[in-house]
């Protein structure tokens, strides 16, 4: 049996290199990313997400850290996202998604950093492209829909 994840938050920011905010759902558009959010448009980093389970160890040093904080989009539950190779597609709720990079080169002056000391984003976040659009909220089943060819 499969073990089953979840979306924890789906959060947005107005402005890059920003903290995101936690809403209550996110639109996922093709071709785009979430509308509202200030990463979204025709590149591959169109939504980033973030397992609980990576943002647990700095949270136990500093426990207020709220969703959203390390710029995720999706904060998920139950499934190990980094380990997931490029190319693997993502069904989260309704919508498609496809992992087109894992870690992201870190800005060594992020809001995060400087509160904490640590980001775990630039070496566990996931980022993502839609394939298949759909509204996101906290609840939502996260599974793996396809792993890539080998």
């Amino acid at each position: 049996m499969a073990k089953v994840a979840s979306v924890c938050a789906v959060c947005v920011s107005e402005a890059k290199g920003t903290i995101k905010t936690p809403v209550n759902e996110i639109v996922l558009q093709k071709g785009h990313g979430i509308v509202g959010d200030a990463h979204a448009g025709d590149w591959h980093r169109q939504v980033s997400l973030l397992a609980q389970e990576s943002a647990d160890t700095p949270r136990q040093r500093f426990p207020t850290i709220a969703p959203g904080a390390f710029a995720e989009n999706i904060l998920t539950q139950g499934l190990v996202l980094y380990t997931l190779p490029v190319g693997t597609h993502l069904r989260v709720g309704p919508a498609l998604l496809q992992i087109t990079q894992i870690g992201k080169e870190c800005h060594q002056d992020c809001e995060i950093r400087r509160q904490t000391g640590d980001c775990v984003m630039p070496r566990e976040g996931v980022f993502a492209i839609v394939i298949t659009e759909g509204t996101v909220r906290a609840g939502d089943v996260v599974e793996v829909a396809a792993a890539p060819a080998s």
